[in-house]
Order: structure tokens, then sequence, then C-alpha cells
């Protein structure tokens, strides 16, 4: 094959050969780049998820509103989305109907972390849980695309024996001698 003229190049800088053909390819890049999800395989199971939740949806929607089994699973499913932290409210159906893969990633940690100030952008938080900076609860979690339930929110934490950790406590006067010692 040969070279590509300048002008060639700069006609297909941005076009990307591989997955031309598919449908959503604009919308999936979109997502991927603004919450940094660096394995596409996450973006197709969360959309893989949403496409499943919205079909039960719609198949509860189809039961009567008396129905004990539609009253049922759509209390277990809204409590489970909105313990999940997907859904903010649990009113009704017509939340879930609204529900994007967009909701899952914003559950990721490296996006709770930069939403609680404990990181400045996406790539600096991606970086800190890859090196084994961040906990949560008592977890050490190196796999950035870990989803954060509403309970696990405020855990979110630094390891005892992170550098982070120490020059965030000796910023704000809370350094232990104690503390020094043990690392």
């Amino acid at each position: 094959m040969r070279l590509l003229k300048h002008h060639e190049k700069k006609l297909l800088k941005k076009v990307d050969l591989y997955s031309w053909k598919s449908d959503n390819n604009i919308r999936e890049s979109q997502i991927l780049r603004k919450y940094l999800v660096q394995n596409r395989e996450d973006y197709i199971k969360y959309n893989k998820i949403v496409g499943k939740i919205t079909k039960m949806v719609a198949k509860l929607q189809g039961l009567a509103h008396d129905d004990p089994l539609r009253l049922d699973v759509s209390t277990q499913l809204l409590k489970k989305l909105y313990d999940m932290g997907i859904i903010n409210s649990t009113t009704s159906l017509s939340v879930i109907e609204k529900l994007t893969v967009s909701s899952f990633c914003r559950r990721r940690l490296p996006v709770v972390m930069v939403r609680c100030k404990m990181s400045e952008n996406l790539k600096e938080a991606t970086t800190f849980i890859e090196q084994g900076h961040v906990r949560v609860g008592p977890n050490v979690v190196t796999d950035p695309s870990f989803l954060v339930t509403r309970t696990f929110e405020d855990y979110v934490t630094w390891v005892d024996s992170s550098k982070i950790k120490r020059a965030v406590m000796k910023y704000n006067d809370k350094l232990d001698d104690f503390d020094l010692l043990g690392n």
C-alpha cells in the first residue's frame, strides 16, 4: 500500500475505518470520551443492561395497573436501581424509561472521585485507581470500571499507606507523627 499524501491524511484523520459500519458510533465514542471508559466492552455491557431493563419495563407496563406481580416487580426494580444510584427517585416506572448508558457511567469510581473532589479530572482519578491509591470500604480497588452504589459512595477514601493521603493530611495540618512511623 502506498503512503498517503498530506491532503489524504487530513481527510482521513477522523475516520475510523475499523468500525465505520456501526450505527451508534458517534454517541458511543462521545460517552467513551466523556467518562473515560477505557474498555469498549464495558460500554457494550452497560448498553445491553439498559436494553434489558427497558424491555422489562415495557412488559411490566403492558400488565394491568393493579396486578400484584407488576406492583411487586416494579417496586423491586425501582428500589434496586435507586440503591445502585442509577435513578434519582422511586416514583414510577416512567423514570426508568429515561435510563441511558450515561447513568451507569456516572456511577463508575473515577467519576465519583471527581464529583467528591478527590481528583481534578477523570484521567488523574483513573491513574490513582490503577496504582492502588483508592479503597472503597475496606477493599482496595484497582479497576476503574468499579460501580459505586449510594451506600458505598461515602466510603470512597485513600489507602492508609498512600502518599496522596499523607499530602492531603499535611496540607490540612492533620498529619500525625504516628502516621509517619507506620509508613
